[in-house]
């Protein structure tokens, strides 16, 4: 393909690592939902992430009741999707930190001239916490900082395509002139289905689950995501960059 256009990325354990701290903050609120509607069941941290890494509260809401087969009102869900975004905006502020190497890129992204955004599934104050925290939020002007829970009426998550859809048509670009960076499977399936090259990033496995979960993570991605490239560590960037200019 040509040059790439656009530099699109995710956020949560792509750009920062977020997922796990955002899922400590809403680990006690998902319990409280499954009590107050008479579930027995509980979630640990490490299930939650098992079973919705890359949804918004929102979209996990809506999974969890059809998982445990009860029923929120539209109040009820927004009253707890605002309850989780102020707790887990307030931890990521605190404790945010980079996914290592991705500053760096950035600034040299900046300096060879590809224009950048970010577009996440997480709600925007959430994605922006996380920015500012690790310093890297002067490389997108607010404007092109796209959430699916926030940009979109109605709000959507990621496998949708819809906020990747809706990121390149204010962007004024066709999807195929893009490139986008993912680390889960739905915000590659996401960008499969909006049609946009991926690079699939997998190190962020590596540092929280081990070597066995990013391989498992790398081949899922490639197979059922249909990742142009797996980039292990942001270093590999500019390589994997090359690779999908050159098809």
């Amino acid at each position: 393909m040509p040059a790439v256009k656009y530099i699109l990325l995710d956020c949560d354990n792509t750009l920062c690592l977020s997922e796990r701290l955002a899922f400590e903050a809403c680990t006690d609120l998902t319990n409280e939902v499954l009590e107050k509607w008479g579930r027995p069941e509980r979630y640990t941290v490490e299930q939650l992430l098992e079973d919705f890494v890359g949804h918004n509260f929102r979209g996990m809401l809506n999974g969890l009741q059809k998982k445990h087969d009860f029923t929120m009102s539209p109040a009820e869900v927004d009253a707890y999707v605002d309850r989780e975004l102020g707790a887990v905006t307030a931890k990521l502020s605190e404790k945010c930190q980079p996914c290592p190497g991705a500053p760096e890129q950035l600034e040299a992204l900046k300096q060879a001239g590809y224009p950048m955004s970010v577009v996440s599934t997480s709600a925007k104050p959430r994605v922006v916490a996380s920015l500012k925290k690790v310093g890297i939020d002067h490389y997108f002007t607010d404007e092109h900082v796209y959430s699916a829970a926030t940009s979109l009426n109605p709000p959507s998550s990621k496998p949708d395509p819809a906020i990747y859809n809706y990121a390149c048509k204010q962007l004024g670009v066709k999807n195929e002139e893009c490139v986008t960076v993912e680390d889960s499977k739905s915000g590659a399936t996401a960008a499969m289905r909006a049609g946009i090259p991926l690079i699939g990033y997998v190190g962020v496995y590596g540092i929280e689950e081990g070597k066995e979960k990013m391989e498992e993570m790398a081949k899922l991605l490639t197979e059922q995501c249909k990742a142009h490239v797996i980039m292990y560590d942001w270093k590999e960037f500019p390589e994997c960059l090359k690779k999908i200019e050159a098809l």
